[in-house]
């Protein structure tokens, strides 16, 4: 489940990267039928991202989250739902990106007080957490500060 939407969304991610770059580099040429094209098919691709972000997040809010069986569990989904908050922030704007980027931080948080119950420092979940929610600082927060500081304290916990 986690590989297949991971897969689904990443290559969405990286289309929608790319046709925005290329939508401003047509507007910047004085191409505006371009930009305009452009434009379209990235919104269709902007809207199929958001639907598969939704879909598995209908699943890890529903169910998954609540029903973890083990430390590891939780941590896991909670870094996934982290993570799918965080996609839809990258693509959204105005209060749209904060409710999502806030969302992202809840799940972030609980994964935390999940991680404070007794999972290693080298526990592979908890590092990809460490470095998700560093992603997550330095991306969506512009927080340079607390993302390398996230990233550093996950590797002195860790050695």
């Amino acid at each position: 489940l986690s590989v297949a939407y991971k897969n689904a969304v990443g290559s969405r991610r990286a289309a929608w990267r790319i046709l925005s770059s290329i939508e401003q580099t047509e507007q910047g040429k004085g191409n505006p039928q371009n930009a305009i094209a452009t434009r379209d098919y990235r919104r269709q691709v902007e809207g199929e991202l958001r639907e598969l972000c939704e879909s598995i997040l209908q699943l890890l809010e529903g169910d998954l989250i609540s029903t973890a069986g083990s430390v590891e569990s939780k941590v896991f989904f909670c870094k996934m739902a982290s993570d799918y908050y965080r996609y839809l922030s990258e693509i959204s704007q105005g209060t749209e990106r904060t409710t999502a980027s806030e969302k992202a931080r809840r799940f972030y948080d609980e994964a935390t007080a999940a991680i404070s119950a007794g999972l290693s420092p080298t526990d592979p979940i908890r590092l990809s957490w460490a470095l998700s929610r560093a992603v997550w600082s330095y991306e969506i927060l512009n927080q340079k500060e607390e993302a390398v500081r996230v990233a550093r304290q996950a590797f002195e916990d860790a050695i």
